[in-house]
């Protein structure tokens, strides 16, 4: 069977419940989103839409990029879950903390319950990250993909340090600048230190093995590799310390570079593989990975724009859902179809394999459902996108609606996955 490595592979009841827990998660983004189609017009540093943003990049995207890195774990690093107790006390208290600071940023509780659920983050944050620095010193192997994934573990580490730092302030006010200023470090930490260098260090890897391409070119990932955080730390020392102007059109060409070293790697595989047709998660897979161009083109573009009017707020929020919900869900949706079967799969029929005949891993999902959510969702982000842009609150409506409709769908082909009962049946005898 062609798929994850089960040798080293944890436990399903360490992986699957971050699916649960992320596809509910996505459920309660969609119907706030549509709660709050008021304020997705106004300013981005709204109590409601940072809550929906930290929902929406903590409790969904986050909850099921830990899940899958636990089941990853043997394929990058060559080794086991360093402690999978560890990643269980993880689980508990990453989701009481998501839940409350995501309250506390709802109600606009600023210096009281964020002080404490930041704190509960710092310590949900640090248990993971050292679960997995402790298995990467495990591996024999190094490569490029797990020092991509392990340099975005230490970027999360910062993202969530100047996080704390931000929750930290509004309760004894010891930073020099606004919180916009700090907020705006925080946002690209965790964008592109923490989700892109992971993106790039797991699709670099489950691309290439799921479309079935050889012989690739793995230079161009190490470009991409120290371009982009070349870029990153060079950014970081200058809006913390420097605040130059001029050095954002360099550090943007740099993490343009980087990308696009990646998007060759992609590409590359893409027109080598062996598997010409497409399924629904290397469709989802494709799509997210080509929409790295838009991010790029909206950052040049509000870097280019001088003024703060209302049009560029908008488009600041653009900027945000392109990423989060135009390249990171869309990613997070592809590989959900390409590995929860397969850890489902796993865990209910890898003891009858040769003795029995059992289902193929698509066959624990619907098929149908799923088509529906991927053309519903590109509907959806679409409506969304272009609601924001033109003002139109009946279009951003309708695409809320549909975005609603896709979490549903979500949800219910995770949960037919997770709800399958296994089913064999006898081999036909060779006689």
């Amino acid at each position: 069977m062609n798929g994850l490595q089960t040798a080293n592979a944890p436990s399903s009841k360490i992986v699957v419940p971050h699916f649960i827990v992320g596809a509910i998660s996505f459920l309660v983004v969609a119907i706030l989103i549509a709660y709050s189609n008021t304020e997705l017009l106004s300013h981005y540093f709204e109590n409601k839409l940072i809550a929906i943003t930290h929902i929406a990049i903590l409790g969904w995207a986050s909850m099921m990029v830990f899940g899958a890195l636990y089941q990853l774990i043997p394929v990058v690093y060559e080794t086991s879950l360093y402690s999978e107790k560890l990643a269980s006390i993880t689980f508990w208290l990453f989701l009481v903390s998501v839940s409350a600071l995501s309250y506390s940023f709802w109600i606009g509780s600023y210096t009281n319950l964020l002080f404490y659920s930041s704190l509960l983050m710092f310590s949900s944050l640090l248990l993971f990250i050292i679960n997995l620095h402790l298995t990467y010193r495990k591996t024999q192997k190094p490569n490029i993909q797990s020092k991509f994934i392990n340099t975005a573990i230490y970027w999360l580490a910062a993202t969530e340090f100047v996080g704390t730092l931000i929750a930290l302030n509004f309760k004894y006010n010891f930073l020099t600048d606004s919180h916009l200023h700090y907020l705006k470090i925080h946002a690209h930490l965790g964008l592109i230190g923490w989700f892109l260098l992971l993106i790039i260090g797991a699709a670099s890897i489950l691309i290439p093995m799921f479309m079935i391409s050889h012989n690739l070119n793995v230079k161009k990932l190490t470009y991409a590799y120290y371009f982009i955080n070349i870029g990153l730390v060079a950014v970081s020392l200058d809006w913390f310390f420097i605040k130059s102007n001029f050095g954002v059109f360099f550090y943007w060409t740099l993490f343009a570079i980087g990308i696009g070293f990646f998007l060759s790697y992609v590409y590359e595989a893409y027109k080598t593989r062996l598997r010409r047709k497409l399924d629904v998660g290397l469709k989802y897979t494709v799509i997210s990975i080509a929409l790295l161009v838009l991010p790029l083109l909206l950052a040049l573009f509000l870097l280019l724009s001088g003024s703060t009017t209302a049009l560029v707020l908008r488009m600041v929020s653009v900027y945000g859902i392109s990423i989060i919900f135009g390249v990171i869900s869309m990613l997070i949706f592809g590989q959900t179809y390409k590995t929860l079967p397969f850890i489902i799969w796993l865990d209910r029929y890898q003891n009858y394999v040769g003795k029995y005949k059992t289902p193929l891993p698509r066959e624990l999902y619907s098929e149908k459902i799923a088509d529906y959510q991927f053309y519903g969702y590109l509907v959806s982000i679409s409506l969304l996108l272009m609601g924001i842009v033109t003002k139109q609150m009946l279009v951003l409506q309708i695409g809320s609606v549909f975005l609603i409709l896709v979490a549903m769908l979500n949800f219910i082909n995770i949960m037919l996955m997770v709800l399958h009962k296994t089913k064999v049946e006898e081999l036909p005898s060779r006689d």
